[in-house]
């Protein structure tokens, strides 16, 4: 967009803005000789002034992203139960946890795997919370590791126990193998880390299509997602969904405001 447009639309805007606070007040209407000088002027000034734009830009930038954390807020509160009250689902951390974070992920995901140690520094920092694993094996029909990856996992949970399960999932990240690299040797030795060496289960498809559902119904379009929110009393100001990569501290100040709730 030139910059005399541009100037133009933010005055116009301005203009519309203000009429509609004072209603009772009459429009202002200009001509098209005085709405181009108006962007003239705009224009010269902002040129003489660009930090001006980088402002516009970034107001614009939060506000988008507060629509989208207000629609993904709306999505958690209507599918809290799925989230936290999923028996199949690998979770640690105290029962009576006020706060969950729960991650949807793929062992092959290149961004889980960086994921993965910042996760786990937060799960050391902050015990008081409970942690919910949904295996959202998304390459699966890329790399087949994804999906025997994730039903080890979740055969390691039904068998051993929430520690286990831990030890095997921060396993398979710490080989570092994603996107295509991850071998079968590479799992069953995380298993056997986590003390567990069979049988496999094999009847999870139920779960990964139920964690697919969801993870499309929150609107998650890859891997990691992670919501974090409090276990009784979510509202949109208290729910924080990182669609994406996050550092720990991001998530640590996400669980402070769930915190908030109680």
């Amino acid at each position: 967009m030139k910059p005399t447009a541009l100037s133009s639309l933010l005055v116009t805007t301005y203009i519309f803005f203000v009429s509609t606070a004072h209603a009772s007040t009459p429009a202002v209407v200009f001509s098209p000789e005085q709405e181009a000088r108006i962007g003239e002027i705009a224009a010269e000034y902002l040129t003489a002034h660009p930090d001006i734009l980088v402002t516009v830009s970034m107001k614009l930038q939060e506000q988008k992203r507060e629509r989208e954390q207000l629609k993904f807020a709306v999505r958690v509160m209507d599918n809290q139960a799925a989230l936290l009250n999923d028996p199949d689902t690998p979770s640690s951390g105290p029962a009576n946890a006020g706060v969950a974070v729960i991650e949807f992920f793929d062992y092959q995901c290149v961004f889980c795997s960086k994921m993965a140690p910042e996760m786990e520094a937060v799960m050391k920092s902050r015990p008081d919370v409970r942690y919910f694993f949904k295996e959202w094996p998304i390459f699966g029909e890329r790399w087949e590791n994804s999906t025997k990856a994730a039903g080890y996992g979740l055969s390691v949970w039904k068998q051993k126990g929430a520690e286990a399960y831990v030890t095997y999932h921060n396993a398979v990240y710490a080989t570092g193998h994603d996107e295509g690299k991850l071998t079968g040797q590479d799992i069953v030795q995380a298993a056997g880390l986590a003390g567990f060496t069979g049988p496999v289960r094999d009847d999870f498809s139920p779960l990964l299509a139920r964690n697919d559902a969801l993870a499309r119904a929150l609107g998650l379009t890859g891997t990691p997602g992670i919501i974090v929110m409090p276990v009784k009393g979510a509202t949109p100001k208290n729910i924080t969904v990182f669609p994406e990569y996050v550092p720990a501290a991001s998530l640590e100040a996400a669980i402070q405001k769930a915190s908030t709730a109680h």
